[in-house]
């Protein structure tokens, strides 16, 4: 069996940043320890499955060690290979997810996610996130256990964390934001995943789901440039709609191959 493979950069229009996704094109689905094996032999933050149905595309994502509910620079990256390689007279596409369904336009060269918004609430018994980040926000929320929300009042205080992952992976939630104020944005942000062999992703479009709903009540506006302050960093062009909301950015191609299976 022969697999192509294709090695993107998402949420950037830059060779070395964004974040790097691997975008498999299947005929049929593999099973989910096939998957999981190829995810972590490419070794990147996430491997995108797509299986085509008609006019219409199933998707799954995968990190190294674990498979992922939603996966922003994963949809983003599929998007790309779906607009420029498979269909590049398409202007938007649906792609299915064992979770939903995700909408998706291609509109000069911007790539629009529509995702659901999630809402945040009081985390009750912040102290072990505090002890782990080194710092303490001026809030702190959390969506279920899925993710945590930490505000702090300065760009610089986000960019200074160097956090403990040993003590944050005690945390029953698998992702950590911080976030603050941006200089040249609306906002900044970091996202940690203390179970993962990287810990620190570099643009991740599912905290954004928390974020841009957070943002736009906080700054009173419904369009939002945000920049996820990693060390490879990307810009996301934000929108919230009530309880949807449009995340959008540019990818490009680095690489791309076939898997020999």
């Amino acid at each position: 069996m022969q697999i192509s493979v294709y090695h993107i950069n998402a949420f950037t229009d830059k060779l070395f940043s964004g974040n790097p996704a691997a975008v498999c094109i299947l005929q049929d689905w593999l099973t989910d320890s096939e998957m999981q094996a190829i995810a972590m032999e490419n070794s990147l933050p996430a491997t995108a499955f797509l299986v085509r149905k008609n006019n219409e595309f199933q998707i799954r994502w995968f990190a190294p060690e674990y498979e992922i509910e939603l996966c922003g620079h994963g949809s983003l990256a599929s998007a790309y290979i779906i607009f420029n390689v498979l269909e590049p007279t398409w202007q938007q596409t649906d792609l299915h997810y064992p979770g939903g369904l995700l909408k998706i336009k291609n509109e000069n060269e911007l790539l629009t996610l529509n995702f659901p918004a999630k809402h945040c609430e009081i985390f009750p018994s912040p102290d072990l996130l505090i002890k782990g980040l080194g710092a303490q926000p001026k809030e702190i929320f959390q969506y279920k256990n899925e993710r945590c929300l930490a505000v702090f009042a300065t760009e610089d205080e986000v960019r200074k964390l160097n956090p403990d992952i040993q003590l944050l992976k005690q945390l029953d939630h698998r992702g950590i934001i911080v976030t603050a104020p941006g200089k040249n944005y609306d906002f900044v942000s970091r996202t940690f995943y203390p179970a993962k062999s990287v810990y620190e992703d570099a643009v991740t479009g599912a905290s954004h789901c928390l974020l841009i709903p957070y943002w736009s009540n906080k700054l009173n506006k419904t369009t939002l440039l945000a920049y996820q302050d990693s060390q490879r960093g990307g810009e996301l062009l934000c929108e919230a709609q009530g309880e949807r909301v449009l995340i959008s950015g540019k990818a490009i191609m680095y690489m791309q191959g076939m898997i020999h299976y």
